[in-house]
């Protein structure tokens, strides 16, 4: 084979690689649409159980077919507070199995023999999912286009890949460089340097599966080369920690030592049983004995078989785990919780849409409760001139601008992404309005505040009628919100209906609030600056409930 043959079969390579990458990006993105309501349902299960977080992982993974992915997804949600160091743990337990989706799928594509090969027929896919994506009108039958067009790209990669290496094969140098590398520890670091630099384990994986089937390499090289591509994973999973708060990074610690775990107790035992039989049993011999005559299948089913056994092994330790990183970087006060952060989203969830879309609404809800918090302590500095909360309500209306620029920031970046379901765009066009709402709820509230520094000042307090009507409104308010935020929550529209008639009954009332001042005013029971700052009251906690049913009407927009 002459020069030209070898950059030949080198950039076949690459574009193989690089097909093989687009293809899963591809089946990633849509696969994140198409499953996103049920992404969603899931990883809002994860709880205490350790087999539900490894379930959680599995799943999530296999449906996305991004092991990265659902790791920074979980380094994510530990840093916003949402799962604890031992949910994300197991979370990233289940994701190294749901990988192993990938390689199996892989393997099944090399079949054939005579008759047309798998991968051929795989590969027409592309073709079937291009022409629905292009020509479909309905958004479903994009995404499936969308869909079919990645899963048949990545065996037009794989068949690249398999070509380049069938011309590798041919050349006899490059038999005997490979077969001289036979140290298990070097075959890992090996692996794990080329997936840190691919920043995909999927396709380390693959490329070892076409060396082994095209006898480039024996099947005990390529498994140290899977072993060691387990470790080069970690890369995607080290990045997003670094710059993410401190439970981030011993999450991303947890999974390189998960990881690094795995591969050590497994090449220890491989070692052992290598040394007791004199060098007739190693891995390779035992999944050639199993599965004989499909190196694809015998690489494949090994790297299920080490992440499975591995999460086995690990799980009754992770309590251990989770205690060793801790000591390992503990919390100190430069890394403490005491700043301003947004309490349900994180930038790392950006990786996965549908996800932080969800975790976009509970931030969301979690505004309007402060603001609400904040309205509750406003009304009864002015109705008690109790002053006792001030610092809390200062420090609140600080937290609740800063979620008001922050989660404007988040959505307009998590608006680009293409994943997101129609109605995810609907959605998120809708918040920057709602965020304003419920920023100016806090503005009013501060207002209100200002009415009791303006009536402790004078040594004046309302009547007691001012009082029960403030207290009557306060009611209905709550009421409004509470109906508000169930329409909202659950796009329910019977109850947005119910808070618009409450909203009717504040306007009414508030009326009848300024009637009833009117003729206090004339009864000369409170002075007329009093009476001002009751009216000015009165017109706030009204724009207030103006505020709250526009937080509800959005849902109209998403029909």
């Amino acid at each position: 084979m002459g020069t030209t043959a070898i950059v030949s079969a080198i950039l076949t390579l690459l574009a193989g690689i690089g097909i093989f990458l687009i293809a899963c990006q591809m089946m990633s993105s849509n696969l994140e649409t198409a499953s996103s309501a049920k992404l969603k349902s899931l990883f809002a299960k994860a709880s205490k159980s350790k087999l539900l977080g490894v379930g959680i992982g599995t799943v999530g993974t296999a449906a996305i077919q991004s092991s990265g992915a659902t790791t920074v997804m979980t380094i994510g949600f530990v840093n916003a507070g949402i799962i604890s160091l031992t949910q994300a743990a197991t979370i990233i337990y289940g994701a190294n199995i749901g990988t192993t989706v990938t390689a199996q799928i892989v393997a099944l594509g090399m079949f054939g023999g005579n008759a047309i090969s798998t991968t051929v027929i795989f590969s027409a896919l592309a073709g079937v999912g291009a022409f629905l994506a292009l020509f479909s009108k309905k958004a479903s039958g994009k995404t499936l286009g969308g869909i079919l067009a990645g899963f048949g790209m990545l065996f037009v990669g794989l068949s690249l890949m398999s070509g380049s290496m069938e011309e590798f094969a041919a050349l006899e140098e490059v038999k005997i460089f490979l077969a001289s590398i036979s140290n298990p520890i070097l075959l890992v670091l090996i692996g794990a340097i080329l997936t840190a630099i691919i920043q995909s384990s999927s396709v380390m994986t693959s490329i070892a599966l076409a060396m082994c089937v095209t006898g480039l390499i024996s099947l005990d090289q390529g498994i140290f080369l899977t072993m060691g591509s387990n470790i080069g994973s970690c890369v995607v999973a080290i990045i997003a920690g670094v710059t993410s708060g401190i439970n981030a990074k011993r999450t991303a610690l947890i999974h390189l030592l998960f990881n690094c775990s795995g591969v050590v107790v497994f090449m220890l035992v491989g070692w052992i049983v290598s040394q007791l039989s004199g060098g007739s049993v190693t891995y390779g011999t035992i999944f050639n004995d199993m599965f004989p005559d499909v190196p694809q299948t015998q690489l494949a089913m090994f790297h299920t078989f080490f992440n499975v056994a591995t999460v086995a092994f690990m799980l009754p330790l992770t309590n251990f785990l989770v205690e060793f990183v801790t000591r390992i970087l503990p919390q100190t006060a430069a890394s403490g919780s005491e700043g301003l952060h947004l309490r349900y989203i994180d930038n790392n969830m950006l990786q996965t849409p549908p996800i932080a879309v969800a975790q976009t609404k509970k931030e969301i809800l979690n505004m309007a409760q402060l603001a609400m918090d904040n309205l509750d302590r406003s009304l009864t500095m002015v109705t008690t001139l109790d002053f006792r909360e001030r610092e809390k309500f200062e420090k609140t209306e600080e937290e609740i601008n800063y979620i008001n620029m922050a989660l404007v920031d988040f959505v307009v970046r998590l608006t680009d992404k293409k994943s997101l379901s129609h109605h995810d765009h609907l959605y998120l066009s809708t918040t920057f309005r709602t965020v304003r709402d419920l920023e100016r709820i806090g503005d009013y509230a501060e207002n209100i505040v200002e009415y009791a520094d303006a009536l402790d000042k004078a040594g004046d307090r309302f009547t007691q009628s001012a009082l029960d009507e403030i207290a009557r409104l306060k009611v209905l308010v709550h009421s409004l919100y509470d109906k508000v935020m169930v329409a909202y929550s659950d796009e329910n529209f019977a109850f947005l209906r119910e808070a618009n008639d409450i909203e009717e009954e504040i306007d009414d009332f508030t009326k009848f609030m300024e009637d009833s001042h009117i003729e206090r005013m004339a009864q000369g029971a409170c002075k007329p600056e009093t009476g001002a700052h009751y009216l000015e009251l009165s017109s706030n906690t009204e724009r207030i409930a103006d505020h709250l049913i526009n937080v509800a009407k959005t849902i109209q927009s998403l029909k």
